[in-house]
């Protein structure tokens, strides 16, 4: 799978666009084109396919589906789920609900951000994580918590993170 120079068909220079993601992501569109709705489903599977949505990605979709570029670009900036920059290999979600919040959930962010050496919404150098935060991932009960992709782990507390984040850099 080689990376290279292509146009879209807007004819705007697409560096580092790669043949067969844009070929995959062409398939999803042509699967849902014309039905009502399609966009947010469009941009899902193509961020999952390409890992985020870049600009130039945003203009070929909106090229495409026949739709202003405008209306694309602010879909993926309503969305938080959309992403237009890189993610991490893994992405550290912080639960900020109420529960999660009064039991301690700020700390662990700020010992995340410590951790990491990112801030919210930032990728670590190494790539290997993205760090957010939830509103709630319905575990009130398990409060303080967090994910790492589809994990949850329960009463998280500033002394376990190390060892919860070096499991993920030793995989």
């Amino acid at each position: 799978m080689s990376t290279i120079s292509t146009k879209d068909p807007q004819g705007s220079e697409c560096a580092g666009c790669n043949d067969e993601l844009y070929a995959q992501i062409d398939n999803v569109i042509d699967l849902y084109k014309g039905k009502e709705g399609s966009l947010i489903q469009i941009l899902h599977l193509a961020q999952e396919i390409n890992g985020f949505l870049p600009e130039e990605l945003q203009r070929h979709i909106a090229s495409a589906l026949d739709m202003p570029f405008s209306e694309v670009s602010g879909v993926v900036t309503f969305y938080s789920f959309f992403s237009t920059k890189p993610r991490g290999k893994y992405t550290v979600r912080v639960c900020m609900g109420t529960a999660c919040y009064v039991r301690g959930g700020k700390k662990i962010v700020e010992g995340l951000i410590d951790k990491l050496g990112v801030d919210i919404g930032e990728t670590t150098e190494d790539g290997l994580f993205t760090l957010e935060i939830a509103r709630c991932i319905g575990a009130c009960g398990l409060a303080p918590a967090m994910m790492i992709d589809d994990i949850v782990f329960k009463q998280v507390n500033v002394n376990t993170l190390g060892s919860i984040l070096g499991e993920y850099r030793k995989g």
